[in-house]
């Protein structure tokens, strides 16, 4: 596909980078956008070279939101025919892990976007909130649901209703980034803990990703189990015989994906 409200580009071996390059709208979320963002994932998820995403928008915009222009005239028929937020569930459903970087406004849809990432790195500048209710709807793509796991009913419930911002501090005390660092190196930053990550077992990231994730769907129990089931699974690859012949003889493992 050829993009044109993204970038997609590599800095390091192993990692994938996704960039909403859309400067005139502040990186809004338009139908296209996310059409493009569906084929850039599924892309790097079906390479096996690549094991780790990042993805970011500008210093000014991660995204602001929805491009509110394509929803302003529609109705309930057009809206369910349109089927918007089943791009969400694609992408959601990518199996390597996926870090957003994150500089300026993360609203709306912006905001509901990093939360389908696995990890967050904010710049000191971040500001992330779903106004939604300001135009008369709400959060549609995850923010009444995955807001609240991540923070709590009582500050979830108050950015829902007023519609106020959180700062990127704010953020991280209530546990929604990982770490907040200057602006300036904020996508230095991302980029380092994805090189982290790509340097660790491929198969092994994709089945701890999936337990970590199987703990907001599922019982204490129900979690237990499908672990298990993942950790034993695991011994089934040449990855994990590598890994471990390489801590007993004191070398790094050279992973294979396999």
């Amino acid at each position: 596909m050829e993009y044109t409200c993204i970038k997609t580009y590599s800095l390091h071996p192993g990692i994938g980078a996704i960039q909403i390059h859309r400067p005139d709208a502040l990186n809004a979320l338009s139908l296209q956008t996310m059409i493009e963002l569906v084929d850039a994932f599924e892309t790097y998820d079906a390479d096996s070279a690549i094991r780790c995403i990042v993805i970011h928008g500008s210093k000014k915009a991660f995204a602001a939101g929805a491009d509110i222009k394509e929803m302003d005239n529609a109705d309930t028929v057009t809206m369910l025919e349109r089927d918007q937020f089943s791009r969400w569930e694609r992408i959601r459903q990518t199996k390597k892990p996926v870090i957003a970087a994150v500089s300026g406004f993360a609203l709306g849809g912006g905001c509901e976007l990093t939360m389908l990432c696995d990890m967050i790195v904010a710049s000191d500048t971040a500001q992330f909130g779903q106004p939604e209710i300001n135009i008369g709807v709400m959060p549609g793509a995850g923010g009444t649901q995955r807001l609240t796991r991540a923070v709590g009913k009582a500050l979830a419930m108050e950015m829902v209703l007023t519609g106020r911002m959180i700062s990127a501090q704010q953020a991280f005390a209530a546990g929604l980034v990982n770490r907040v660092v200057p602006v300036e190196y904020y996508l230095e930053e991302a980029f380092a803990l994805a090189k982290d990550v790509a340097a660790k077992a491929p198969l092994a990231a994709r089945l701890a990703k999936e337990s970590v994730n199987k703990a907001f769907s599922t019982t204490l129990e129900g979690g237990l189990e499908f672990e298990r089931k993942n950790f034993y699974m695991l011994f089934s690859t040449a990855d994990q015989k590598e890994g471990m012949s390489a801590f007993v003889e004191k070398r790094k493992p050279e992973w294979q994906g396999k």
